[in-house]
């Protein structure tokens, strides 16, 4: 994660009165991108679980680095543990889908949050990030809103993060684009991503 998250565990208390809900219509477009049923979704630097509240499954985790942050989670109801986006404490394998919600242009190591998440989902899960496009009137205002305030954002195109989702081996997807777009990853095939002699851990 970046140095935001100080930020964010002191905003925590006030989080959710000021941001306007998911978009759980877009959220639920990038997840159908899937090849397997989604029964277990982690909230990747979720927050107080913002996103993963708007979708209706039966297992919901949010994983963040703000302390405060994760006590408003578990405030919500949620499961909530303290982790880095680009380190999750979760075993391979472990989630049919994972969701990035607004929240990409504050980690730092893009590359090593795709390769992260592409390892705890399952073959045939997805991947569904949520972002804003910076080349768009809108986008540019928000970046440079952001960064007056002192937060360290790096926003990224949805062409740019489709390329950097295959690099982490997830086949990536625009699934909508615009100010705020989405895109979508699905994790490779069993034999892809476990090459023969592999050990899985």
């Amino acid at each position: 994660m970046s140095g935001d998250v100080s930020a964010f565990d002191r905003f925590a208390t006030a989080y959710d009165l000021v941001m306007p809900p998911a978009r759980a219509g877009k959220l639920r477009a990038g997840l159908a991108v899937a090849e397997r049923d989604v029964a277990r979704i982690v909230d990747i630097g979720g927050g107080s679980g913002r996103g993963i509240r708007r979708l209706d499954v039966p297992e919901r985790l949010v994983v963040d680095a703000a302390p405060g942050m994760l006590r408003r989670a578990r405030d919500q109801g949620l499961d909530a543990i303290a982790g880095d986006a680009a380190r999750l404490p979760l075993c391979q394998n472990s989630v049919d889908a994972a969701i990035i919600v607004d929240a990409l242009h504050h980690m730092h190591d893009v590359d090593a949050v795709f390769r992260a998440a592409a390892s705890v989902v399952r073959p045939g899960g997805v991947l569904v990030v949520r972002e804003f496009d910076p080349t768009t009137l809108l986008g540019r205002v928000l970046v440079a809103s952001e960064h007056l305030v002192g937060f360290e954002s790096e926003f990224h195109t949805p062409d740019e993060l489709v390329a950097r989702l295959a690099d982490a081996g997830l086949a990536g997807t625009v699934v909508e684009r615009g100010f705020g777009y989405t895109v979508a990853g699905v994790a490779e095939s069993e034999g892809a991503k476990y090459p023969a002699g592999q050990e899985r851990v």
